[in-house]
C-alpha cells in the first residue's frame, strides 16, 4: 500500500504505507515535516492536510472533535483534514494528501 504526499516545496514522495497506522504515523515515519504535537489524539491540528479532491469522497466522515480541532488550524480549506484521523486501509491505498505549514 502506498500514500502520495506532497511537501511544502511541492515534490510528492511516494510513501509505504502500513494498515492499520494513522497516516500522520506513515507521514512522520517517512521523516516529512509534520508536527503532530498531540501524537494522534485529536487534541491540536498540527498534523492538518489537505486531502486531493479525487479521495474526499472515499474518506470516513468527519467526527465532531476533528471538525471542532480543525477550526483551530490556519489557512482551512474545503478539503482539510486532520492526518491522525485518517486509518489507513485497502480503500485508501493510493491516497494523495499535501503537507500545510505547521499550525
Amino acid at each position: 500500500m502506498k500514500i502520495y504526499v506532497t511537501d511544502l516545496q511541492g515534490k510528492e514522495h511516494a510513501l509505504e504505507a502500513v494498515e492499520g497506522w494513522r497516516v500522520m504515523e506513515i507521514i512522520r515515519e517517512h521523516g516529512l515535516p509534520i508536527k503532530a504535537e498531540c501524537g494522534g489524539c485529536c487534541a491540536c491540528a498540527t498534523c492538518h492536510v489537505y486531502v486531493d479532491e479525487s479521495w474526499i469522497d472515499k474518506l470516513p466522515e468527519m467526527r465532531d472533535d476533528e471538525e471542532e480541532m480543525l477550526d483551530e488550524a490556519f489557512d482551512l480549506q474545503d478539503n482539510s483534514r486532520l492526518s491522525c484521523q485518517l486509518i489507513m486501509s485497502e480503500e485508501l491505498d493510493g491516497l494523495k494528501v499535501t503537507l500545510t505549514e505547521a499550525d
